[in-house]
């Protein structure tokens, strides 16, 4: 596996603390040198990645805003195969919103997971092509992509009696979207009372923290990374119904 330097363990208390501008300085140097580019131009242009010992090739769509990778994904990522020790994959049932390009999709596949990758209509063209491109011949498990409008049909597409997600894992989600209260329901829709949300996003508007002020209302919330360099954070999220007589952590 990936040699980088990880991060302090999700567990530690000092870990809800922001990080130091050294620290940070650090870790965001380590995210961003997963990506490379090509050496040679093709008929085809892609950008790339490295992730558990392997080279992932994401074809972008500039003409979708969904079909773009944004760095939220690298640290969610990032943070996926270095902290596997207490957020193993290995044939968990995970389902990621918003997946655009796939690479949050593509590395939680590498790592074993049984993936079902979910976004608009018009963005699933690319994002299956480069979840085939990158996963085929390499993963336990072939990841599933398939539509997800937030708020739509939840139920009859994911119902909760059949389909039961350990994670749920979102980058980069809330940037000045008018469908808020929907991905609201959407979360609170699939997860359950062992899930877990990884979700990572980059602030930049009042309306991402306002979002986070009142996905507390919903849920406990961890602070994982704290990146003020790229401007990104990295959440934990359980339903606050999980509530147990250890304070309502989430179990392991």
């Amino acid at each position: 596996m990936s040699t980088q330097t990880c991060p302090r363990a999700a567990g530690d208390p000092s870990s809800r603390e922001e990080v130091g501008a050294a620290e940070d300085a650090e870790l965001a140097k380590a995210i961003l040198a997963r990506q490379f580019h090509p050496s040679v131009l093709g008929p085809e242009s892609w950008e790339g990645y490295r992730f558990s010992d392997m080279e992932i090739r994401i074809k972008e769509s500039t003409d979708l805003y969904g079909a773009v990778l944004w760095p939220s994904a690298m640290v969610l990522c990032h943070f996926l195969e270095t902290n596997q020790d207490k957020f193993c994959l290995r044939d968990k049932n995970v389902i990621e919103l918003g997946a655009g390009t796939g690479l949050v999709t593509i590395v939680s596949s590498l790592l074993g997971a049984k993936v079902t990758s979910t976004d608009l209509p018009e963005v699933l063209g690319n994002l299956q092509y480069n979840v085939t491109r990158n996963t085929k011949g390499r993963c336990k498990y072939t990841p599933l992509v398939t539509e997800l409008t937030w708020g739509q049909e939840a139920e009859r597409l994911f119902p909760r009696i059949t389909h039961r997600f350990d994670y749920v894992l979102a980058a980069d989600v809330v940037y000045s979207h008018p469908y808020l209260d929907e991905l609201m329901d959407t979360f609170e829709h699939l997860c359950q009372e062992a899930t877990q949300i990884l979700w990572a996003m980059r602030f930049r508007l009042d309306p991402e923290n306002s979002f986070v002020d009142r996905f507390r209302q919903r849920f406990h919330l961890e602070r994982l990374y704290d990146l003020p360099s790229l401007s990104i954070k990295l959440f934990r999220a359980w339903r606050k119904e999980k509530r147990t007589k250890n304070h309502g952590e989430a179990p392991a």
